[in-house]
């Protein structure tokens, strides 16, 4: 598959931003940047044939170093939240970066990997950044990290990340795309249908922190086990929606056991648009986009609260202090591996 690459942007230290760019033979492309390993666009065909743009971003990689809402950002080393911004490990405490309150929320804002420039590589025809980072923001371990994006003649985004570490440290790392199958500009969502194969989730407290609590979705807002439509009951009395205004858990994927398991299907019906997801990970972080700030994006697009979803693949949040949660604790020879597949269809 050929790759394009052109100019993206300038960093204010005056490091080149790249943008690269692949197409398959179905008039769907995608385009990823070095700047904090972003998913810039996703080109797909809906049910006429026109092919749109379906996330949210911007035009040049500046925008990418403000990005509030981490657009298309790559996480690292840890995704969503650790509670108190301190963990244990083997009995030793690592204090991280209050920037959540008093809780850690994708480990930096300024200094995670969703704001470094990454080491390219376009042999194979994939995209594989890699970046080294030696016990930055309060995590321990020298790290090297390394995200690829593919994309098949299946219509299929595969992204597979990889990592080691000289000492045990947290490595959970996630795509934080916001998804719009009838295009990146066409405004709310929240009429996309979405299944999850997912009976359980993790209810959160104030902050959105995990209580420890696995719990039944029957019955309850929560439930997307048969398809429904993001906004039928996201405004609900339901003490969950209201802690976080709207959808913004984690959800328990049915019968993981590390293989590749179709836990989503988004539909729009507007556009005709599909997108199946599989992941080897063991929760999904379901975000309704709701405190998108307003915002100019791509071609000119305003943005604003719930006009993109994601659904984030990881560990689940605050793990390093549930015990009966799936541990993302890597390093000293346990290597962090997972994929995550975005299949289109019409």
């Amino acid at each position: 598959m050929t790759i394009e690459e052109s100019l993206f942007g300038t960093c204010p230290d005056g490091t080149k931003a790249r943008l690269f760019t692949m197409a398959n033979k179905n008039g769907m492309s995608i385009s990823v940047t070095d700047l904090g390993a972003a998913l810039v666009k996703v080109l797909v065909p809906d049910k006429h044939g026109v092919t749109e743009d379906v996330v949210l971003g911007f035009d040049k990689a500046e925008d990418y170093l403000d990005n509030p809402s981490f657009f298309g950002v790559v996480i690292g080393p840890s995704a969503n939240r650790i509670a108190g911004a301190a963990f244990e490990i083997d009995g030793k405490e690592y204090q991280l970066d209050a920037n959540d309150g008093e809780n850690n929320l994708h480990s930096h804002r300024e200094e995670g990997y969703h704001k470094r420039i990454w080491e390219a590589d376009t042999e194979g025809g994939s995209v594989t950044f890699t970046l080294k980072d030696n016990a930055s923001m309060g995590f321990p371990g020298k790290k090297e990290v390394m995200v690829r994006y593919s994309l098949t003649e299946e219509n299929e985004l595969r992204i597979h990340y990889h990592g080691i570490s000289d000492s045990k440290t947290i490595l959970n790392m996630t795509n934080h795309t916001y998804f719009n199958l009838d295009g990146h500009g066409s405004g709310s969502m929240e009429s996309h249908e979405l299944w999850l194969g997912a009976s359980q989730y993790t209810p959160v407290v104030q902050g959105a922190i995990p209580t420890g609590e696995i719990v039944s979705v029957a019955g309850t807002p929560m439930d997307f086990t048969k398809p429904k439509k993001v906004g039928k009951d996201i405004c609900e009395a339901f003490e969950q929606l209201e802690l976080t205004g709207g959808y913004d858990h984690n959800w328990v994927i049915d019968g993981w056991d590390g293989s590749l398991r179709h836990f989503a299907t988004v539909k729009a019906p507007g556009s005709g648009r599909t997108m199946k997801a599989f992941t080897t990970l063991p929760g999904v972080q379901f975000y309704a986009g709701n405190f998108i700030a307003e915002q100019k994006g791509k071609d000119g697009a305003n943005y604003g609260p719930r006009m993109g979803l994601c659904l984030e693949t990881q560990y689940f949040p605050d793990s390093a202090h549930h015990h009966n949660f799936p541990s993302a604790v890597f390093g000293e020879g346990k290597e962090y591996h997972s994929e995550t597949v975005y299949r289109f269809e019409v």
